[in-house]
Formats: C-alpha cells, sequence, structure tokens
C-alpha cells in the first residue's frame, strides 16, 4: 500500500493525472491515418481522421466521412462513395487507411486509375 502511495504522490510531483479508485478511464480516439499518393509516390498528402466517440482530426469533412464509415461498417472497400463518370485517363492515385475504426484494426490499400474514379468510389473519405 505504501508503494501506491509513494507512485501516486511522484505521479502527482510530475503533474500526471491519476484516476480515482473506480474511476471510468477515459474512451481512447479511435483514429484512422488517411493517405493519397501520385504515381511513383511522386506526392503525398495525408490526413488523420478519428471518429470515436465524435468526428475530430483534420480532416476537411470528418462528419461525413465518418458517417460514410460508420455505414460501411469501416471498410474502405464497402464505402458507398458518390458515382459519377470519370475519363478513361491514366494517372494512378493510391490510397491507404491504417489505424482503428470502431476498436478493429484497418490496414487498406487500393490503387485507383485517377483521382476522379478514387473520388467516386469512395466519397468524402478521400476529399482532403
Amino acid at each position: 500500500m505504501r508503494t501506491l502511495h509513494l507512485a501516486t504522490a511522484a505521479l502527482l510531483s510530475l503533474g500526471a493525472a491519476v484516476p480515482a479508485a473506480g474511476a471510468a478511464e477515459p474512451v481512447p480516439r479511435d483514429g484512422l491515418y488517411l493517405t493519397v499518393s501520385g504515381a511513383g509516390d511522386t506526392w503525398t498528402r495525408g490526413v488523420r481522421l478519428e471518429c470515436t466517440p465524435g468526428p475530430g482530426g483534420h480532416h476537411p469533412y470528418a462528419t461525413e466521412s465518418c458517417t460514410a464509415l460508420h455505414a460501411a461498417g469501416g471498410d474502405p472497400d464497402a464505402l458507398e462513395g458518390q458515382p459519377y463518370r470519370c475519363t478513361d485517363e491514366q494517372d494512378p492515385v493510391t490510397a491507404t487507411a491504417h489505424g482503428t475504426f470502431e476498436g478493429r484494426t484497418v490496414n487498406w490499400r487500393r490503387t485507383f486509375p485517377n483521382a476522379c474514379t478514387l473520388e467516386s468510389a469512395t466519397g468524402d473519405v478521400f476529399r482532403f
């Protein structure tokens, strides 16, 4: 018991928060690191998207993206997207999603013929 008190005192002296006995642990935020890169990795852009407990991160369409991912069960391949016609231009882009969604690990990567087909297939999720 003395060791517990000493450890608590040491943490408090460092400014660390110590949960009270029986207190609920903070809910960790799920998060996905989303990236899009050009052919041959000539360029890359990325953002963090957080959906649990609520939309957050640095994604410009966080609310819409989280809604779409919830509907898809967290599977980027199951996103409804926003289908529209795209040209047959071959300028490949690769999208990735890594992290956790609703407590499940996500490691996803897919190459699309061009940015239009990526956005058509994934909607707001990779629109950043």
